[in-house]
């Protein structure tokens, strides 16, 4: 049953955010729309933030189900990219609310932790410290984060060469030579 119920504050709270367009989301908001108390909001979840950690959260385990059944790294790397691009309307939607930072925050800790198992279950950076290795995915996660915020027609159109170029970053270095 629980889940059930933060299933359905997790749908109104994307509701109101993309349908209704509501600036400054707030927790009667989302209760008046499930039809639930207050009290109930908060046996689920702490606070409005924390709702949206559980959505990311519960978002990411199953992105990672269907990205441990690709077998080949460009795959899931176009996976990601296919699920930030359809998901932009929705994150640009969110960003214009009072929750941005938070958003920002757990948006770039989701894309993180799913960058460090794909790294692990690809062999990445074998032969890096644990240190190197994060210094390393996190500097790929600002840099796909940033590119994706830019993102145009034109990238879509050319998903395929990007997702090959930035494959190659992560993966092997580009020298800017090659």
């Amino acid at each position: 049953m629980q889940v059930d119920v933060k299933d359905n504050i997790a749908q109104a709270a994307k509701y109101l955010v993309i349908k209704k367009r509501v600036k400054k989301l707030t927790v009667k908001d989302i209760v008046d729309e499930c039809h639930i108390t207050r009290q109930a909001f908060y046996y689920h979840f702490e606070d409005i933030p924390a709702l949206f950690h559980w959505i990311l959260e519960r978002d990411s385990e199953q992105t990672l189900l269907e990205i441990k059944a690709m077998k080949n790294g460009e795959d899931k790397l176009r996976y990601l990219f296919l699920l930030a691009i359809n998901a932009m309307p929705y994150m640009k939607k969110g960003m214009e609310t009072n929750y941005r930072y938070e958003l920002e925050q757990m948006l770039t800790q989701y894309a993180m932790h799913l960058f460090e198992q794909i790294c692990d279950e690809e062999g990445l950076y074998q032969n890096c410290s644990r240190l190197e290795v994060n210094l390393v995915l996190r500097y790929h996660c600002q840099a796909i984060m940033g590119f994706l915020r830019n993102w145009t027609e034109t990238d879509t159109k050319n998903l395929d060469q990007i997702i090959r170029v930035v494959y190659r970053l992560v993966t092997e270095g580009i020298s800017p030579m090659s």
